[in-house]
């Protein structure tokens, strides 16, 4: 089975993972993140191969105005772009890998009991588990602005709450975002216990494919994903203006 590419994940990160408001503007697209985070704030080109480079000047203006620090995301190919942005003192920051693999690899095998479920909306626990690992009440507006199908998981150990996701589904591959597991109860097979309860759930509605992205730094993560059987079919990172303080 052909596997997503990294443009189809772009894509589908855009749409289960979405900003407040997107606009076009000059060869731009223009986000407004809403404080949800750098992945729905960025400024990205609206056509990555085409020739020349639109006015990065008229994007920086546009994102001020939003009041968000000046921030793109640079794709595959997009190296004319990330040359330019760095003459002009942006900072390379978070490389990010791009997994996927078809669904039947994380859903063959049957979750243990009670270890996991899906559920919509989130519960008090669920929120108490995310903004613990920084993940507050922007990023949830993100989780409640998908159209599409969408859940969370909670999952448990040692008669524990012990983690939490949200995953959502676009173009029948199913992304999975914002995992976040209690550091006590790390090392219990959590992780990978929401993977696989994220998958059955997708699969139940009709995705055939499973992806997710993560930053490069996060080598556990990354181990984890290649172990449960994911491949890595892309890359972005993204450039940050480095703003000078005022006196």
């Amino acid at each position: 089975m052909t596997l997503p590419t990294a443009q189809d994940l772009y894509a589908v990160t855009e749409a289960t993972w979405p900003p407040a408001d997107r606009r076009r503007l000059d060869g731009w697209i223009i986000r407004n993140g809403d404080g949800g985070g750098q992945r729905v704030s960025a400024a990205t080109r609206l056509t990555p191969d085409q020739p020349g480079l639109p006015d990065i000047a008229q994007a920086e203006a546009a994102m001020r105005a939003l009041g968000q620090t000046p921030l793109f995301m640079l794709r595959d190919g997009e190296t004319a772009l990330d040359a330019a942005l760095a003459a002009r003192g942006y900072a390379l920051k978070d490389p990010v890998n791009q997994y996927a693999c078809p669904i039947a690899t994380l859903t063959t095998r049957p979750v243990p009991p009670m270890s996991a479920f899906a559920l919509w909306p989130p519960l008090a626990i669920q929120r108490e588990i995310w903004a613990q690992g920084g993940i507050g009440k922007a990023r949830l507006r993100v989780m409640e602005r998908v159209r599409g199908p969408r859940t969370t998981l909670l999952a448990r150990a040692r008669d524990r709450a012990a983690g939490t996701a949200f995953v959502a589904i676009e173009r029948k591959t199913a992304m999975i975002h914002a995992i976040e597991v209690v550091p006590a109860l790390r090392r219990n097979g959590v992780g990978l216990n929401i993977l696989r309860t994220a998958a059955h759930w997708a699969q139940d509605h009709g995705a055939t494919h499973f992806s997710l992205v993560v930053t490069d730094a996060n080598a556990a993560a990354n181990a984890l994903y290649l172990a449960a059987g994911m491949t890595a079919v892309g890359k972005y990172h993204y450039r940050v203006r480095q703003e000078q303080p005022t006196i």
